[in-house]
């Protein structure tokens, strides 16, 4: 039975996600730095790994298929631990998943991540990050696919999308729901090896945009 491993679980995208794949009757391995933020998630397709992502946490990866990294510092964190978290630890996942032969990894990244330099002052050291980190997984020899969305909101899913930026910075959002729908969708579709796709919120299916 092929198994996905889920970087950042607990997260808000990664929870979600972990929760549609489960429903779905998919095998979830979900990596998590405290277990007890997944309590009420139960299944028997469900296996939880403790570790931090600043430590060794190649383990996590024997016998799964697929990696999802969806991990992030967090708005709260300052400079060092985006370092550490959405570019470090995002290089190390995909050199683990080399090393385990993974064949597909599927990259959270964000909007501005191909060009850093054209985000605010405050913005800039994570959009480096993403944008080491997606260079770094790019490079790596892994069939991958990175998903770059606009801003998050906490709106309920409309799962209907785009990968056209809009014209409109006001627009250029997207609720986390319908990112975790993205990432189910992607995940395992070795066939978008090699893709980078922007998400916005639009009006077409996810099979129409991401292919």
């Amino acid at each position: 039975m092929n198994k996905t491993l889920i970087i950042g679980a607990s997260g808000q995208i990664g929870k979600m996600t972990t929760q549609q794949m489960l429903d779905n009757g998919q095998a979830v391995v979900a990596l998590v730095r405290d277990k007890s933020k997944l309590a009420d998630i139960s299944s028997d397709k469900l296996q939880i790994v403790e570790a931090d992502l600043e430590e060794d946490f190649s383990h996590a990866f024997e016998g799964c298929d697929q990696v999802i990294f969806s991990a992030g510092s967090g708005g709260k964190t300052g400079a060092d631990k985006t370092m550490l978290i959405d570019l470090w630890a995002a290089c190390k996942a995909a050199d683990y998943a080399k090393a385990a032969n993974v064949s597909h990894f599927v990259m959270v990244s964000s909007i501005g991540a191909d060009e850093p330099s054209s985000g605010s002052e405050k913005m800039r050291p994570y959009l480096v990050a993403k944008h080491m980190a997606d260079e770094h997984l790019i490079r790596s020899g892994l069939n991958y696919t990175i998903l770059r969305p606009g801003s998050l909101n906490n709106n309920d899913a409309t799962d209907k999308v785009q990968t056209q930026r809009p014209s409109n910075r006001d627009d250029m959002v997207i609720s986390r729901e319908d990112v975790a729908h993205a990432l189910s969708y992607v995940v395992g579709k070795t066939e978008l090896n090699g893709k980078i796709f922007e998400l916005f919120n639009g009006d077409k299916d996810l099979a129409e945009v991401l292919s």
